[in-house]
């Protein structure tokens, strides 16, 4: 199977998109999961306050991150990690938003990669009342993950895409899409 992509997840410490603590890949390669990374870091200034309810969500406090490097330290390493391979994230808008803003407030130029979205190809695969991300890995029998954990999130979006490419019988991402009535996006806008 030539199915290759990263799924990522981010989790943020406040409202703002350029408040990102934490990011979790996991790299898929030949339709299967073939390393995984994640990484706690400082949001990036001015955005780097967390709000209660985002502690609520996925736990990470400000004193978690407190001897974290700081994000534009992590983000050359986190692109690295991609193999210049399409992203992949459940409700993608959110993720890729995170990217563009933090590396914005970085002053970072990201690379020309492209993504997907598996919540939307979810919607084209099953036939579910939520399809929210632990609702759809529990419905492919991955039960056991914590959510809000972003190494985990990304591990069952990778999960997921990987069940739907065999439920659809495709053996690559392109395919998938075809399948699904999906399209890759580009990062840069």
């Amino acid at each position: 199977m030539a199915l290759e992509f990263v799924a990522i997840d981010f989790e943020t410490a406040n409202s703002s998109p350029a408040s990102p603590c934490a990011v979790g890949l996991v790299r898929v390669k030949d339709g299967f999961i073939q390393e995984s990374i994640s990484m706690l870091f400082k949001p990036p200034y001015p955005n780097n306050w967390f709000h209660e309810g985002n502690i609520r969500v996925h736990g990470i406090r400000p004193e978690d991150v407190q001897d974290a490097p700081e994000f534009e330290e992590v983000l050359p390493e986190l692109l690295l990690f991609t193999e210049g391979l399409p992203f992949i994230a459940h409700n993608a808008s959110f993720d890729m938003g995170v990217l563009r803003a933090s590396a914005l407030a970085v002053d970072f130029d990201l690379p020309d990669l492209s993504y997907g979205c598996s919540l939307a190809m979810a919607r084209k695969t099953y036939n579910l009342e939520s399809y929210r991300l632990n609702a759809v890995a529990y419905a492919i029998g991955h039960e056991e993950f914590n959510h809000h954990d972003a190494l985990a999130d990304a591990d069952a979006c990778a999960r997921i895409v990987i069940n739907m490419a065999q439920r659809h019988e495709v053996e690559s991402l392109e395919d998938l899409f075809l399948k699904t009535k999906q399209q890759f996006k580009p990062l840069n806008v």
